[in-house]
């Protein structure tokens, strides 16, 4: 068995992004060598590691167990460089950051450039993903630190408050929903939304919450960043729900309407969380002090 530490990357990287293409881009390598890396793993244990499919790959029973073995390796290797460090200058430490999408677009960008103008010997691997996944990713060991939503289940992990961060319903001025006091979410299902990107975080979560509603949300087009979808809506797009700290930040405008939306799950908190704090390489302790400051 001759596996190097690029193998493994290329491995989890093909799992967390569900392609051999796709973990390929990730890994920094081309779809060919990505392929023949993976091929020669596999044969080198006469075993296969991945189903492939025509949806992408999923890990077979041997895979499960290398990829539990290869998150364990890689972040060993990963504190042992941050522990050199110190010893050799130039090297640098990496803390992987999964996030949700409000959290990556409205809360990070200044902390995190603070944090890495500070610590020029450390880099950040940011990831949006929806939060269930993060707190997944957190407990196989595949992730330093996560934020997540209160709304999902964090009871085996470790979390601290981050920032409040309640969903509104945003609609044109002279939509027929921009009179009524009150609007539930299942009343505006009927209406046409302009919707985040379809990988989004925040779209798959809204996504959820339309079918536990029994119905689906009714997408007319869908946009890159909250900029976009608050410019289609004030232009007579559709309906959106967006984070109220974007529509904060555009204190300024004043062609669209801003609702409050009463569901629970809208009156969301933003949690840092880990599977043990105190057992945090001090990379990513440190990150973990700049983000709770």
């Amino acid at each position: 068995m001759h596996f190097d530490l690029t193998d493994l990357r290329l491995y989890l990287n093909i799992l967390d992004s569900g392609n051999i293409t796709a973990g390929a881009a990730r890994s920094h390598l081309s779809l060919a060598a990505a392929s023949a890396r993976i091929r020669a793993m596999e044969s080198s244990l006469g075993i296969d590691f991945l189903q492939r499919g025509r949806r992408g790959v999923t890990p077979t029973p041997a895979g499960k167990a290398l990829a539990q073995h290869a998150r364990v390796l890689l972040q060993q290797a990963e504190r042992m460089q941050q522990d050199l460090t110190e010893y050799a200058k130039g090297v640098k430490g990496q803390v992987r950051l999964l996030c949700n999408t409000t959290a990556i677009t409205e809360y990070l960008p200044e902390l995190l450039a603070d944090f890495l103008r500070g610590h020029p010997n450390l880099d950040i691997d940011l990831q949006e993903l929806p939060s269930t996944r993060i707190t997944h990713a957190l407990r196989q060991g595949a992730a330093d630190l996560g934020i997540v939503s209160d709304a999902v289940d964090t009871d085996d992990l470790e979390t601290r408050p981050f920032r409040d961060d309640p969903l509104v319903l945003i609609m044109p001025r002279d939509h027929p929903l921009a009179d009524a006091g009150a609007v539930s979410f299942s009343d505006t299902l009927h209406h046409d939304y302009v919707g985040l990107n379809a990988n989004s975080a925040l779209a798959v979560y809204l996504e959820e919450q339309a079918l536990h509603s029994g119905s689906r949300l009714q997408i007319r087009i869908r946009a890159d960043g909250f900029d976009g979808v608050m410019r289609m809506v004030a232009r007579g797009a559709g309906l959106a729900i967006v984070p109220l700290a974007a529509v904060e930040r555009r204190s300024s405008e004043t062609s669209f309407k801003s609702l409050a939306l009463q569901e629970a799950w809208a009156q969301r908190k933003l949690l840092l969380c880990a599977r043990d704090f105190a057992v945090l390489p001090g990379y990513a302790k440190a990150l973990l002090h700049a983000l709770t400051l």
